[in-house]
């Protein structure tokens, strides 16, 4: 019997509770996870709309570029004097970072002031409220005793909304706070406070930046934490900012790196997105505001509000009956009369239904327990729905950055300031708590401010002044990689010079100039079946081509890649050719033509003294190779010895060939007007059409043929019969010659040694060749990549890279592969990705340090580019002027990875060489069979011409 008594009087009081008729009342502010799911989703649609340059004007939420493009990394040290503006007082400042010391290790001193303001100014002309901050710093620094003609670099805290084109330039948009100063919006902020400092004079004074509390808060908290990448604000007003990715904020110009966006989130909802989320309390409140229809987000949040829907609600349950047995008091009538204070004190652990029996005393009113029980409650669903809405906001912040950069889950700081946070004694916890349900996947730390926004400010600037210093020093390094027009002029001219001294056979030369024995491109009349063979680096290619009767361009092909063994590379000459005459033998029990007698071509792509087609001297090893007893020795008779050896298989070898000369057969076979070939990948050369009458050593071996003991009738009976090789080639219908320039040794006489970086040199120093291919050193895929490790190494030394870390990766020769530098610079690749190759490298690098590494990469390889492009230039213009034309058409065959796979070189060289050789049109045509199909082709021509 007596549990029944206690059991009804239990459901008595619970029918009693008063809480539950105010949950009842309020039930529309009461928000689960599925609204705030959908609030969240809501607000992304919105910071996508502010991003777009086609949507932002029309934007409820603003996101405002700020300019800030990195928080502190604990490097930043000086002495700033910062102002922060932001209501009815603001404070002057002055911020120490110690010499030495550095952020993270305590260094930091801050001495402040604060002057009221006053009404009158606050909502008087905009000149005279700036006058009067300038004046107090003035003041500021008599009290301090700060020198007045040293110059000082400020930094302002500015806390209304402002459109920012430049870190020391801002617009403003919109007074808020009870702020009305005239004549100041749609004007420069910063620019007004200079004329004001200019006007009370006496200062040297260099205002840096400007900056909104929100992103100066975020980089107060970054001062400590690297994860901090999110401010916030919860006091009077309220505002988000985060690190965005550059390229998706349309508003400025760039993609590279990020940018603090400052998200002006209290706007949200200006264009009805929260209708269905506003009450009549929320209705009320902004009916009777400064800015109605403003600020919707803000109204619904901020501390500017809280106790206003408090007495808002409180007003209308009494009108009701529901309180106060419906008694209402003046005070309870007015407006303002409950504050966000009031609402914190309510909401007290342990004092807080005491302290809302007095605030409600005081406010003229006689409340029972019941009723002091259920304004609390009021004032806990009006305080937890604003901290819902602000973590919806802040989920949906959280949520772009993971997806900006494509991580599972996320590890970040949130630095947060204001009354509201500060002040009330659940706010924090019912925010985290519910962040963290809403983001599972996320780990967020929140970190309070404990210096305010005017330590932040003066970060910015301190921060802007490390970027700007370390920017300075990263141009100077790369200053010289970066080529005048001048200078490319030299180039071209230089390589001219070379060509012409190359063709002279007068003494060494730097550019070999080396006869090809090519008379002819191909005319589309080839046919039959050619084996080509392909040695130009590790990869050994075999290679079968038909050419179908009386069809151009319809050949079909079959081909296989072995690779050489490094020891095979550098081992005996014998071993090499051995291995070879293996991997032929192997390619033709692949085709089933082991006793097939071929004609074959040899693509063999190292310098080579040719006395006739099928004769190629080897005049040294490049990339990497080092057999012996092979350099000057016929590298055709090499190979065939080798075959004799295996006595498997018999070939014809017709024609040995450069792989330059091969790749413009290919092309030429596709377009008849293809005269010249380039290669851009692990090495670098040229080859073109040369006059034969300029070629001094054809006209010596012709000369010496002809001085030869042989009676007239004699030779006129060889040419009567058609004899092969030279002869035919010395005939009146031949009147050129295919030149296999060998441009990689311009320079090896010291003729570029004014563009040669000191990091050119050590490269070249470490080099198995000191000395040789300077030009092939500067331009291809084999040294690119060294000469960026060289460079990032000396800026790592200096300390602009890495945080100053040289790792044993960074010091080890090769491990920057040339492939790194297009797959950096690719224009669809995120800077994400880019620290991911670093990292992948072992190189632990931030966002920053990505920037520049990519910035590296871009001017050696735009280098290489022009350096060809000039090279380029100096070759078609030779042929022109060979021709006596005053125009020039002309299309180069091209292969090489560093062309093809490069997502600017190509682009680079045939702009450098357009503007170089302005009398020649250049058509560039990318090689698809590569040079092995030249070779064919070579093979073909010779046996039909």
């Amino acid at each position: 019997m007596l549990a029944v008594h206690l059991i009804s009087f239990f459901f008595s009081k619970l029918q009693e509770d008063p809480t539950k008729k105010v949950d009842r009342f309020l039930h529309a502010m009461r928000l689960h996870d599925d609204q705030l799911i959908d609030i969240s989703a809501r607000f992304q649609a919105e910071m996508k709309k502010g991003l777009s340059a086609e949507s932002s004007a029309a934007a409820a939420v603003k996101m405002l570029p700020t300019h800030v493009r990195s928080t502190p990394d604990g490097s930043e040290k000086g002495q700033f004097l910062a102002l922060d503006l932001g209501g009815s007082k603001f404070k002057v400042l002055r911020v120490k970072v110690r010499e030495g010391m550095g952020v993270r290790k305590g260094g930091v001193e801050m001495e402040e002031k604060i002057y009221p303001i006053s009404k009158e100014l606050l909502n008087g002309r905009a000149p005279e409220l700036f006058d009067h901050v300038s004046e107090s710093l003035k003041d500021f620094l008599h009290v301090k005793n700060i020198s007045l003609e040293k110059k000082h670099p400020l930094a302002f805290t500015f806390s209304f909304p402002c459109e920012q084109t430049r870190l020391d330039k801002g617009l403003l948009l919109s007074w808020s706070k009870n702020c009305r100063a005239r004549g100041l919006q749609g004007k420069d902020v910063v620019q007004a406070l200079r004329e004001a400092i200019d006007r009370t004079g006496g200062m040297d004074i260099e205002v840096l930046a400007m900056v909104n509390d929100t992103v100066a808060t975020m980089m107060t908290c970054g001062f400590d934490d690297q994860y901090c990448d999110v401010g916030l604000i919860i006091g009077t007003g309220t505002n988000a900012c985060y690190m965005e990715e550059l390229r998706h904020v349309d508003l400025v110009e760039g993609d590279e790196g990020r940018m603090c966006v400052n998200t002006e989130w209290g706007g949200f909802g200006d264009d009805g997105a929260l209708n269905d989320y506003i009450t009549e309390f929320d209705q009320d409140v902004d009916a009777t505001s400064i800015n109605p229809g403003k600020q919707i987000f803000e109204k619904m949040v901020s501390g500017m509000y809280l106790g206003e829907l408090v007495r808002l609600v409180v007003l209308k349950m009494t009108k009701l009956g529901q309180l106060f047995d419906g008694l209402v008091s003046d005070a309870l009538m007015t407006k303002g009369k409950i504050t966000t204070a009031h609402v914190a004190a309510m909401e007290e652990y342990k004092n807080g239904l005491k302290n809302t029996r007095d605030i409600l005393v005081e406010l003229g009113l006689n409340p029972s327990q019941d009723d002091c029980i259920a304004v609390q409650h009021v004032s806990t669903i009006v305080s937890f729905r604003s901290s819902n809405l602000v973590a919806a906001g802040l989920a949906a912040i959280l949520t772009r950055i993971k997806q900006n950069r494509h991580l599972r889950a996320l590890r970040i700081t949130v630095g947060v300031d204001g009354t509201v946070y500060k002040t009330h004694p659940q706010y924090p916890k019912r925010l985290h708590k519910v962040v963290r349900r809403l983001l599972p996947e996320c780990q967020v730390r929140f970190v309070l401010s404990d210096s305010g926004s005017s330590k932040g400010a003066a970060l910015v600037t301190a921060v802007a002044q490390r970027l700007a210093s370390r920017k300075r020093q990263v141009d100077e390094t790369l200053a010289p990689f970066k080529l005048s027009q001048e200078q490319l002029q030299l180039v071209k001219a230089t390589m001219r010079a070379g060509l012409e001294a190359g063709l002279k056979n007068k003494g060494p030369s730097a550019v070999k100039m080396l006869p090809s024995y090519v008379y002819h491109t191909p005319d589309g009349t080839e046919r039959g079946k050619y084996l080509a063979l392909d040695l130009g680096g590790t990869n050994f290619r075999a290679m079968l081509v038909k050419f179908k009767k009386g069809l151009q361009n319809n050949t079909r092909l079959y081909h296989k890649i072995y690779t050489v063994p490094l020891e095979i590379m550098q081992g005996t000459g014998e071993e090499l050719f051995d291995h070879l005459a293996q991997y032929v033998s192997d390619f033709l029990d692949y085709m089933g033509m082991k006793k097939a007698h071929l004609p074959a071509g040899f693509t063999f792509s190292f310098p080579c003294e040719q006395t006739a087609i099928d004769t190629g001297i080897l005049v040294s090893w490049t990339k990497g190779f080092k057999a012996t007893d092979c350099e000057g020795h016929d590298v055709v008779n090499l190979l065939r010895e080798a075959i004799k050896r295996r006595n498997e298989y018999d070939l014809d070898i017709v024609a040995v060939v450069n792989d330059t000369v091969g790749t413009m057969m290919s092309c030429a076979y596709e377009d008849p007007q293809c005269e010249v070939g380039l290669i851009a990948g692990t090495g670098s050369n040229a080859c073109y059409m040369e006059e034969l009458k300029n070629i001094e050593k054809i006209r010596q071996k012709k000369q010496k043929t002809e001085g030869d003991e042989e009676t007239p009738e004699a030779v006129e009976d060889k040419q009567d019969d058609g004899s092969k090789g030279d002869k035919k080639a010395e005939t009146s219908e031949t009147s050129r010659m295919c030149i296999n320039t060998e441009w990689g040794g311009l320079g090896d006489d010291g003729s570029l040694d004014d563009i040669i970086t000191p990091f050119d040199a050590e490269v070249d120093h470490n080099s198995v060749n000191p000395g040789k291919q300077r030009f092939e050193k500067l331009t291809s895929g084999m040294y690119l990549g060294e000469i960026v490790r060289e460079v990032l190494l000396d800026l790592t030394r200096g300390g602009l890279l890495f945080r100053g870390r040289v790792t044993e990766t960074l010091k080890t020769p090769g491990i920057f592969q040339t492939k790194y530098l297009s797959q950096i610079e690719s224009d669809r690749l995120a800077l994400l990705q880019v620290r991911s190759i670093l990292q992948h490298l072992g190189l632990d690098s931030t966002c920053d340090d990505s920037i520049i590494v990519k910035e590296v990469c871009g001017a050696v390889s735009r280098r290489a580019a022009e350096l060809c492009g000039a090279g380029m230039a100096a070759v078609v213009d030779k042929i022109r002027e060979n021709r006596g034309l005053d125009h020039l058409n002309v299309t180069v065959g091209v292969d090489g990875a560093l062309y093809k796979l490069h997502p600017h070189f190509s682009g680079i060289l045939q702009e450098t060489t357009r503007v170089l050789a302005p009398q020649c049109n250049v058509t560039f045509l990318p090689s698809e069979e590569g040079s092995g199909k030249g070779a064919a082709l070579i093979t073909a021509v010779a046996r039909q011409k």
